[in-house]
């Protein structure tokens, strides 16, 4: 079983309500063999929302207290981004998912590349906080991009 960004599969849950829908990947869950999650919406954010980016660090720095997510408009959404990723981590721990295929990029999903947290398009290595929970939690994340 996998988890898989919803929006990957065609779920108008981006920031800006549109999606990245991958046909490869949706098939998937026409085999019943993934989960859609976003966890944005899980922790309580709407559809469609500000875009926010991982400001001091990457998902792993947020996780620990020393990064925040902070939206365009300089609201802190750490807060929902923590609790969104710990939804996640709950349904993927209850189907007893191995694997995760995240959207690349995002404060949430990016498996190894988000926004530098300056709002400029100019990107860094590292994980978004879904990623990095998932991750610390021995669930293997990947992204649309290398599936």
């Amino acid at each position: 079983m996998k988890i898989i960004s919803a929006c990957l599969l065609g779920c108008e849950c981006r920031y800006d309500g549109r999606h990245n829908r991958v046909e490869k990947i949706e098939e998937w869950l026409r085999k019943g063999e993934a989960i859609p999650v976003c966890p944005e919406q899980l922790g309580g954010l709407s559809t469609p929302r500000l875009p926010a980016e991982i400001v001091g660090g990457d998902g792993f720095d947020v996780l620990d207290g020393h990064a925040r997510v902070i939206d365009n408009e300089g609201n802190d959404v750490t807060k929902e981004f923590i609790h969104g990723a710990e939804q996640t981590l709950r349904i993927a721990q209850t189907a007893k998912a191995s694997a995760a295929i995240l959207k690349e990029r995002s404060p949430s999903c990016g498996s190894t590349l988000i926004y530098n947290g300056t709002f400029s398009k100019e990107k860094r290595s590292g994980p978004g906080v879904t990623a990095a929970l998932l991750t610390r939690h021995g669930i293997s994340v990947s992204s649309e991009e290398t599936t």
